[in-house]
């Protein structure tokens, strides 16, 4: 039985694996705002204060704003890690952070600062079409443009078009796309170009040089929306949970996992940090007519694994 347990679990991963590269889930269904969708956060979302990865003009902005149209306060931040210790401390009451794009994958540096906090959980999720649009100061061209500036993954998404359209041009990661656009517009420089949201050009005073530079017209990416109170559970769609083991044990949880009823959407390894070979892996589940409490009692009943929270999807 065992045999054939680890069996069932390596195909399973196996097509996780191929499931996360392909960048493929349930498709998501629409709603008009994140209220509409998941009444019961409908007056804390009112009155939310919500921390970002800032600056303004980032997509993580966007999905903020979709989701929380009505909130007391948005409040950006440099960085992911900073924006959930403001939910961790009790300045914000919710935070947004990317989890996961079409093209680029996973975005692992958030994840880690996700799990390695105990207390905070995932109450919802927001995906949002990413447009990548190539900007400069006013008067450039294409034919300036030597240095291309943006997130890694705004880089990631862009390699192709840059390949054909600049291929001399060379490359900077920068914190985000906003402070790839804020940074050209500071330099006033012809030769630099930012690759950010359609909106960062009239935000900071440049200049469209192209639009829709990412590889394909399907890219989307993936917002979670953390919380550091736990959500209620019965009846959401969508769980996300941490499995903290040796990777000769992630089978033996996927079978067990799948022989809930619930579905994989994505897994994603990470080092744990401590010796060679252990892991945390990231598990995210769905089950369209609700996830019933029985599953997680199930599921949560492995040593190992904490669940990080349950939720529903909207997608704009």
């Amino acid at each position: 039985m065992k045999r054939i347990k680890k069996t069932l679990g390596l195909v399973f991963a196996a097509f996780l694996i191929a499931a996360a590269a392909a960048g493929c889930g349930t498709k998501a269904e629409k709603a008009e705002t994140g209220q509409e969708k998941d009444t019961s956060l409908s007056q804390a979302l009112a009155d939310a204060r919500v921390s970002y990865l800032g600056p303004k003009g980032t997509y993580t902005e966007e999905a903020t704003q979709y989701f929380f149209p009505r909130a007391a306060e948005l409040i950006p931040e440099p960085t992911v890690l900073e924006a959930i210790v403001d939910l961790a401390e009790g300045r914000a009451d919710y935070a947004v952070i990317p989890q996961e794009n079409t093209i680029g994958g996973a975005v692992t540096e958030y994840v880690d600062a996700l799990i390695t906090e105990e207390n905070i959980f995932v109450a919802g999720e927001i995906v949002i079409p990413i447009s990548q649009t190539l900007m400069g100061v006013p008067g450039a061209s294409l034919d300036d443009i030597e240095l291309v500036c943006s997130h890694a993954q705004g880089i990631k998404q862009t390699s192709e078009w840059r390949k054909e359209h600049l291929p001399g041009a060379d490359t900077r990661e920068m914190d985000s796309t906003a402070a790839a656009a804020s940074y050209v517009a500071e330099t006033g420089d012809k030769t630099i170009a930012a690759i950010a949201a359609p909106g960062a050009a009239d935000l900071y005073g440049l200049s469209v040089l192209a639009e829709n530079v990412q590889i394909t017209d399907a890219n989307k990416t993936r917002f979670y929306v953390l919380s550091a109170t736990a959500p209620e559970r019965e009846g959401r769609t969508h769980a996300a949970f941490v499995a903290d083991c040796e990777a000769n044990l992630i089978d033996d949880i996927i079978v067990t996992i799948h022989e809930t009823g619930l579905e994989f959407v994505t897994i994603h390894d990470r080092p744990e940090g401590s010796h060679l070979g252990a892991y945390r892996y990231i598990i995210e589940t769905v089950n369209e007519d609700g996830i019933t409490e029985k599953a997680l009692k199930t599921i949560e009943d492995i040593p190992e694994v904490r669940c990080l929270g349950t939720f529903d999807v909207i997608e704009k």
